[in-house]
């Protein structure tokens, strides 16, 4: 064999094996709905490029915002079709499968975002967690704090009782309407993206959202009074398919685990300290911003809200406001 021709199969054999390495990159597909300037994005681009780092390129996660693979009940649906293998979700879809994980969306539940971060470490959330994994099949790898959910409206509101016969937008989804209907609002969902406009034209008087949305979707602009209801502290689940789930090696689900829970926490921390920014912002613009009486809202749910209907269990409400 001369010289050249080892030489030739020797470079051959060098491409053969950098092209099976190619070919052993598993590409997978991370989806979610917010926009590419929200942590919900940035921490997963981050968490993508740090699996690829702690797995040796393994991987190559291409991450999906702002509804390209389609809005939320798309994306979860993905995951039982296999056109998706990650996604960031809310437990309000969560529900859809498993209705008992929809009790975290029940006013007042969570005291505040510390309240919430100690739940996602408590036996009650590995209990839910696991009902929908035994549903769907579904792994919930990690929790964000999405931000607590507040109220604008054309006029001043104090009370409960002040929302009486308002006319407000609310999604549709049964724990987001539970206060507004128990304080007697009249509730109307309309489309996200539609909100500004029925605000600007009158189409209704008041809709409720995190202080960060609210600046973002710039409601302050058609709303006058921002009134810290604080009614939902809201979070967003990380969810790995179950046929994604079922192709990891122990080592693997292992390095997911560790870099999801830790992209959750990075956005945690940069939506804590948005929202301690915006209050004393809107204050600067010249909005009235009010205090309520939360404790008056939260008497008014549980005296005319039954979990039942739902189908959440007051055992575990009960024992998400017992965590300390």
């Amino acid at each position: 064999m001369t010289f050249r021709f080892k030489t030739l199969l020797g470079a051959a054999a060098v491409i053969m094996a950098s092209s099976m390495g190619a070919q052993a990159q598993t590409a997978l597909k991370w989806a979610h709905v917010y926009e590419t300037s929200e942590p919900f994005h940035t921490e997963s681009v981050w968490a993508a490029e740090e699996i690829a780092k702690r797995t040796n390129n393994r991987y190559k996660i291409d991450v999906f915002p702002a509804s390209q693979l389609g809005k939320e009940a798309d994306i979860n649906q993905g995951l039982k079709l296999g056109t998706v293998d990650m996604i960031i979700s809310g437990s309000s879809f969560a529900s859809r499968d498993y209705k008992p994980i929809g009790v975290t969306y029940f006013p007042y539940i969570f005291r505040d975002p510390a309240h919430l971060i100690a739940y996602t470490k408590s036996d009650v959330f590995k209990r839910l967690a696991k009902g929908y994994e035994d549903k769907t099949g579904n792994v919930i790898t990690a929790v964000s704090y999405y931000g607590t959910r507040h109220t604008t409206s054309n006029k001043p509101i104090a009370t409960c009782a002040d929302l009486k016969g308002v006319k407000m937008r609310v999604p549709d989804v049964p724990a987001y309407l539970a206060m507004p209907r128990a304080c007697g609002a009249n509730t109307t969902p309309i489309a996200f993206a539609e909100v500004y406009l029925a605000l600007q034209n009158g189409t209704v008087d008041a809709q409720e959202n995190p202080l960060t949305t609210i600046e973002a979707k710039k409601f302050f602009e058609v709303q006058k009074n921002i009134v810290l209801s604080g009614h939902i502290v809201d979070h967003l689940n990380t969810v790995v398919s179950k046929s994604r789930w079922a192709s990891l090696s122990d080592e693997d689900k292992k390095i997911f685990t560790e870099v999801m829970l830790e992209a959750a926490e990075r956005t945690t921390k940069i939506i804590e300290e948005r929202e301690n920014k915006l209050v004393d912002d809107f204050k600067k613009r010249g909005l009235n911003v009010v205090e309520v009486d939360k404790a008056d809202f939260e008497k008014n749910v549980l005296e005319k809200v039954t979990f039942e209907e739902f189908g959440y269990q007051k055992s575990d409400w009960e024992a998400i406001r017992a965590i300390k």
